[in-house]
């Protein structure tokens, strides 16, 4: 069982890695470079995730058992993401560090969409897909509001405004799903085939402009800052430990358990590197941080899933 979810995982990491490869390749090549992906990281961000969303909403059927379901799973994921963001205030809150930011929203935010998502399908199937569908919901919720107020601000003492939370792609993504999954509305299939097309970029086109991140970051250095293996021992191992001991504590137990260590394990998300992009923050550091991050989670990330399997 070991070995098999090792593989699983180390799978699912070599595939996205292939297609930041294609990323780097290109823009070494000067077919598609960093500064076209950053002016293209808004189709991601306004469109493209949050079509994503709202295709999680319309792949579930409704009915009260599933929506209780829904919610159980919703509040482990939102849990999971808010444990994330109180171990990582303690170890990057000094304001002095303009690169403080980056690394606090590496530990909060995990790969739910590129990483979580395949895996729970690999090894849970349909349940799992289910279950970790939710956490993307929270994710995408938390991640649009405290997420891009946490990049945005740098952790300067600033307010949230109420506008930003509410008026963000995440959110309003959230509240155009949520009637589509409720009222079990089925859409005509030429519009459904569009939502299946566009949110299936997502994920090549997030990994092809990391890709070109990679490709303008000096890699002989990645190994050398010491806060990337900060954010490894957070992110990757005491996070779902941490949630490990909660979830049983509280009762959480078979498939859900597995998709929720699924779902805390993954490794940073690339996020980091999208809304370092967007705010004007180092993109160097931030996939820097990321690659490691991935690359680690190809041995930690079996350990946790086993452990939930026991």
């Amino acid at each position: 069982m070991f070995l098999s979810n090792m593989t699983m995982a180390a799978q699912q990491v070599i595939v996205l890695y292939l297609i930041v490869a294609v990323g780097f390749i290109a823009d070494r090549l000067h077919i598609f470079g960093q500064d076209t992906a950053k002016r293209s990281n808004d189709l991601l961000f306004y469109i493209i995730t949050p079509v994503v969303i709202v295709q999680s909403f319309m792949n579930m059927e409704f009915d009260i058992k599933t929506a209780k379901t829904l919610l159980l799973a919703f509040a482990c994921m939102t849990g999971t993401l808010v444990v994330g963001i109180l171990i990582a205030m303690p170890f990057f809150n000094n304001k002095n560090n303009k690169n403080s930011s980056i690394f606090k929203y590496a530990v909060s935010y995990g790969n739910m969409g590129y990483m979580a998502l395949p895996l729970c399908n690999a090894i849970l199937g349909s349940e799992g897909v289910f279950y970790c569908s939710a956490g993307v919901v929270a994710f995408n919720i938390l991640s649009f509001t405290h997420g891009i107020w946490c990049i945005n601000k740098g952790g300067e003492e600033t307010k949230f405004q109420l506008k930003t939370l509410i008026l963000n792609p995440g959110v309003i993504s959230v509240l155009v799903g949520l009637p589509l999954f409720i009222f079990d509305i089925d859409l005509p299939d030429v519009v459904d085939s569009a939502v299946t097309h566009i949110a299936n970029l997502n994920t090549p086109l997030a990994m092809l402009f990391f890709g070109t991140y990679i490709a303008n970051t000096d890699l002989k250095n990645m190994f050398k800052e010491k806060n990337n293996y900060l954010v490894i021992l957070l992110k990757t191992i005491a996070l779902p430990l941490i949630m490990f001991v909660i979830f049983r504590l509280v009762g959480i137990s078979g498939a859900l358990l597995t998709a929720c260590m699924i779902s805390a394990s993954v490794p940073s998300a690339n996020n980091t590197v999208m809304f370092s992009a967007k705010y004007g923050k180092d993109t160097g550091v931030a996939s820097k941080v990321v690659s490691i991050c991935s690359l680690v989670s190809i041995f930690t990330m079996p350990v946790m899933i086993a452990l939930s399997k026991m």
